[in-house]
């Protein structure tokens, strides 16, 4: 069996819902053809069936129990046995196509997501990327699920229709004309099933955006109260989605029910005829067999017709929704690199602020605006091409913007203060290499003073975290993070608050140890903390979007002007937070509950209300 889904799903055309299709079936080729032909096989020895029999009745007839009998009984069997082989084969390589279409498009929209930064949120609806994966993907394989049973009953249609002609002209023709009349009929529903179905689909995406949104932000609606009003609106688009949804099955139950009356009208017809000209005499009694048994057997290759038009709706409607996840421009790299990757060991320099990260120097970035610096550190990581082409941002003199994204990925890494993790074992979640060096991870552990985090995770690193590990506090997922950063070793790192979640104790452990495993290479720390700018090489103090001042905290400190008087002012801020006055709790990093609906808070709260912290409004 082949393994699913493969590494590269490819690049698809995005000019249109049959473009893709087309793409795909050419992407998957050899196994729609076997598939193909494996059906055609089933379907030919199922269309030989009735021949075979009227066959076997005459003989029985003029001859009795003789060779020619047992022959056609013999015939009989091994049609028998090469169908059922070949609609077994047949069902694992139709299965394997539709598994390989969908999750071709999942990894489509997979790494369209992953790709597009923010973008994706500003243009579609969270509920529309879901959708796009849970339920369009499985409709766009469908169709190849259905193409080699529709080919089949295209053959079988045209044999039965050969034998039918030989038998009677007459007959014939009732048979081939009568047939594709059915099938017109019956597909004359499809347009309103696809507008029904479109529908439905749109109201069902909405749906879950408003779901996903209430459920992300459950905790804040109850702490004002909010909640009956969004219980009241999902309620609402329930309803309208039931609605939506007995509108397609109205259309479905009528379809469905043609599929049965039309082909049995059309059979009662023919056997009605058929009978007439055998009493006649100008057919014989197994020819008579043979319309009946045609006649019965055809109405299988219609119904597979007409599902594999309903399929090929579906796909429609699912190829378009998957589209438009597709055709999100991504914020960064989205035009290729147009210039060479400069050297190893060169500065990254924002013009704008006029900060520098210097290779071999551990940097801090000091701000009475703790978004002010925070936003220098994210551009110098190359978000947002666009936002940030007023603000450039150089390597070694190369925009940042006209280099490979890629790369400039692998040189340049940034540890937000806002950790993102996600489920799976702990291992996993810091070494997103996949080399799983026990030992790497350990000492990065040991760097991040994230034991404790061992200790809280059954099966240490082999435990499960949960999704965006809420069972973790605040400050271990921030030390989770931390590890997670320090463990890829990039050239260049930019750490935004890094410790702005833990006691003072532990940030000076933390401050002294990535000073120390750091050393001589590119590192940039915002914050404001005198625990960890002790420990760096260099200070650069951010006044009004531009660096006043550089040089070392004690230096700083030490300054009679009036950048050293603004540098003591954010410094001393800072110390006056990290001793909160007596008898009042500081959120700390004990209580993993409090912690999550600080963060969760602070998803809506205005970047100008957050203090230096990142973390506490």
């Amino acid at each position: 069996m082949r393994s699913l889904p493969l590494t590269d799903p490819g690049t698809p055309p995005l000019t249109g819902p049959v473009a893709y299709l087309a793409w795909q079936a050419r992407r998957q080729w050899g196994i729609l053809t076997v598939g193909a032909l494996l059906g055609v096989l089933m379907f030919s020895c199922q269309a030989a069936l009735p021949y075979v029999t009227g066959h076997a009745i005459d003989s029985g007839l003029a001859h009795g129990f003789g060779a020619d009998l047992w022959r056609s009984a013999a015939m009989l069997l091994g049609l028998g046995v090469v169908s059922a082989t070949a609609g077994a084969v047949g069902h694992r390589y139709d299965v394997e196509n539709w598994l390989r279409a969908s999750f071709a498009a999942s990894q489509l929209v997979g790494r369209r997501v992953s790709h597009s930064g923010h973008t994706i949120t500003a243009e579609l609806p969270t509920g529309e990327v879901v959708s796009a994966v849970a339920n369009d993907a499985l409709r766009i394989g469908e169709i190849y699920h259905t193409s080699a049973r529709f080919i089949g009953s295209i053959v079988a249609y045209g044999i039965a229709a050969f034998v039918m002609l030989r038998t009677s002209v007459s007959l014939g023709l009732i048979v081939l004309l009568g047939l594709p009349t059915v099938a017109v009929c019956i597909a004359a529903l499809v347009k309103p099933l696809q507008r029904r179905q479109a529908a439905q689909r749109e109201a069902s995406g909405r749906l879950t955006t408003l779901g996903s949104d209430t459920v992300s932000g459950l905790r804040i609606l109850r702490g004002i109260g909010g909640e009956g009003v969004f219980t009241a609106r999902y309620r609402e688009q329930s309803q309208l989605v039931r609605r939506k949804g007995e509108d397609v099955a109205v259309t479905q139950s009528w379809l469905d029910a043609l599929q049965v009356l039309l082909p049995g009208a059309f059979v009662v017809v023919l056997i009605w005829y058929g009978a007439h000209l055998a009493v006649a005499g100008e057919i014989t009694p197994g020819q008579l067999v043979q319309a009946y048994g045609f006649a019965a057997f055809l109405s299988w290759p219609v119904q597979q017709m007409t599902y594999t038009v309903q399929s090929a709706t579906r796909a429609h409607v699912g190829a378009s929704k998957v589209l438009n996840v597709l055709r999100v421009v991504p914020a960064t790299g989205a035009r290729p690199g147009t210039r060479p990757m400069p050297p190893a060991h060169v500065p990254l320099v924002d013009e704008v602020s006029g900060t520098v990260v210097t290779p071999g120097r551990v940097s801090a970035l000091v701000c009475v605006d703790p978004d002010a610096s925070a936003a220098v550190a994210t551009r110098m990581a190359r978000f947002d091409d666009a936002a940030e082409a007023d603000t450039p941002v150089r390597l070694g003199g190369e925009l940042l913007a006209e280099l490979d994204k890629l790369a400039v990925r692998e040189r340049v890494v940034l540890a937000e203060a806002t950790p993102q993790l996600f489920s799976g074992t702990l291992a996993s979640e810091l070494d997103v290499h996949g080399t799983r060096d026990a030992e790497r991870l350990l000492h990065a552990i040991t760097l991040a003073d994230a034991h404790d985090v061992l200790d809280s995770v059954p099966d240490g690193l082999d435990g499960e975290l949960p999704e965006k590990g809420r069972s973790l506090s605040g400050g271990q997922r921030q030390r989770v993070a931390l590890a997670r950063a320090l463990l890829l070793d990039p050239e260049i790192l930019l750490l935004v608050e890094p410790t702005s979640a833990v006691d003072a104790h532990t940030e000076a452990r933390i401050a002294a140890r990535l000073a120390e495993a750091r050393r001589g290479r590119a590192t940039l720390v915002v914050t404001a903390s005198p625990l960890v700018l002790d420990h760096v090489d260099e200070v650069q103090l951010l006044v009004d979007g531009r660096v006043v001042a550089t040089g070392t905290h004690a230096g700083l400190l030490a300054r009679t002007d009036a950048h050293g008087a603004a540098y003591r002012r954010v410094v001393g801020r800072d110390l006056d937070e990290m001793t909160p006055p007596h008898g009042v709790a500081r959120v700390g990093d004990d209580d993993p509950i409090a912690e999550e609906a600080f963060d969760e808070l602070l998803q809506d709260e205005p970047a100008g209300a957050r203090d230096r912290t990142g973390g506490r409004p």
